[in-house]
């Protein structure tokens, strides 16, 4: 911007279980389709 670097918004996102085990991330998230894929994610972690 007008020639200046600068850091925006890094979105993340973490699935973390009930022992506080980080069990799946993923970095620089785009809004639109992601909850589908982290509930998709939780719903495979369910299975197990």
């Amino acid at each position: 911007m007008y020639g200046r670097k600068y850091m925006g918004v890094e979105r993340s996102t973490f699935v973390i279980d009930e022992q506080g085990v980080v069990r799946k991330s993923w970095q620089k998230v785009k809004v639109p389709g992601h909850i589908e894929q982290v509930l998709a994610e939780i719903n495979e972690l369910d299975k197990t």
